[in-house]
C-alpha cells in the first residue's frame, strides 16, 4: 500500500473519530498496525493532522467565535467567561503534557494499551450514562470555574492512547452535572488549544525528521480529516440528542475486544 493511500485512510479515520468519544489517536494507532505499518513511524503524522479536524469546528461554529470576539472587545461577561473556562481547562494538559512528554510518546507505540483503554472507556460511558442525570443547559460560559478545572484534569486521562480526549471531557462534564449538549460543545471548543498545542510541540520536537515528502503527506491527511470531520460533527450531535452516548460505549467495547483478539493472533 502506498504512503499516499495510507495518509488518506488515516485522514479519514482522524476526521471520523476526533470528536467522537472513541479515541482518534487510538484508532489511528490500530489503523497503522492493521495496514502493516509501525505505529511509531506514523505517530507524528497522526498528531500533525489533528488541526484539520479542529478547523472543521472553527468553520461549523464560526458565528460563535465571532460573537465571542466581539464580546471580548466589549468585555462582556459571557464572552469573558467562555474564554476563561477554556483556558482554565487547558492548563492541566499543558503542565502534564510537558512534564510527561516522553512517557506519553512511548505509549503511542503500544496498541495493546489502546485496546484495553477502549474497553475500559466504553464501560465508563455506559455507567455514567446510566447513573448520571444531566443538568440544565447552561452553555460553555455558564460552566463554573471549579467545573472547568475538573474537566481539564479529566481531559489529561486522554494522554493514555485509547482513552479519548472528547470522551473524557464529555463524560467528565456530565459527571459534574453538565447536560449533554453543553458537555459536547465544551469538548469541541477545548480541542482547539489542546490539539493545536500538542501538534506544535510534536512538530517542533521532531523537526529534524520532517521532510518535504512528509509535509506533503501531512497536508493530505490534514485536508481529508477536515472534510470528513465537517460531516461527522453534525451527525454526532444528532445521534447524541436521540440516543445519548451509549452507542459509542458499546462500540468501544466491541472494537477494543476485537483489537485484543487480533493482536493476540498476529
Amino acid at each position: 500500500m502506498s504512503e499516499l493511500l495510507v495518509a488518506i485512510l488515516l485522514g479519514i479515520v482522524e476526521g471520523i473519530t476526533e470528536f467522537l468519544p472513541v479515541s482518534s489517536t487510538g484508532h489511528l494507532i490500530l489503523a497503522s498496525e492493521l495496514m502493516g505499518y509501525d505505529a511509531a513511524q506514523w505517530a507524528v503524522f497522526n498528531i500533525a493532522i489533528q488541526p484539520g479536524a479542529i478547523l472543521a469546528i472553527v468553520v461549523l461554529y464560526w458565528r460563535t467565535f465571532i460573537a465571542v470576539l466581539r464580546g471580548l472587545l466589549k468585555w462582556e461577561r459571557e464572552s469573558v467567561a467562555f474564554v476563561r473556562n477554556l483556558l482554565i481547562a487547558f492548563i492541566p494538559a499543558v503542565v502534564l503534557g510537558l512534564a510527561f512528554a516522553d512517557q506519553i510518546e512511548a505509549l503511542l507505540e503500544n496498541a495493546v494499551v489502546v485496546a484495553w483503554a477502549l474497553i475500559v472507556g466504553g464501560v465508563a460511558i455506559l455507567v455514567i450514562e446510566r447513573l448520571v442525570k444531566p443538568g440544565e443547559a447552561v452553555g460553555v460560559s455558564g460552566v463554573t470555574v471549579g467545573q472547568s478545572i475538573k474537566i481539564g484534569l479529566v481531559q489529561c486521562l486522554a494522554m493514555i492512547p485509547g482513552v479519548s480526549r472528547s470522551g473524557a471531557t464529555i463524560m467528565g462534564a456530565m459527571a459534574l452535572g453538565i447536560e449533554r449538549r453543553t458537555a459536547a460543545d465544551f469538548s469541541f471548543f477545548l480541542a482547539l488549544p489542546t490539539l493545536t498545542g500538542a501538534t506544535v510541540l510534536q512538530l517542533y520536537k521532531h523537526r529534524d525528521a520532517i521532510t518535504p515528502d512528509s509535509l506533503g503527506l501531512i497536508g493530505v491527511g490534514f485536508v481529508v480529516s477536515f472534510v470528513v470531520a465537517l460531516g461527522v460533527v453534525k451527525a454526532f450531535l444528532h445521534i447524541v440528542q436521540r440516543h445519548g452516548f451509549s452507542p459509542f460505549g458499546w462500540y468501544r467495547i466491541a472494537a477494543g475486544t476485537a483489537a485484543l483478539i487480533w493482536l493476540g493472533m498476529r
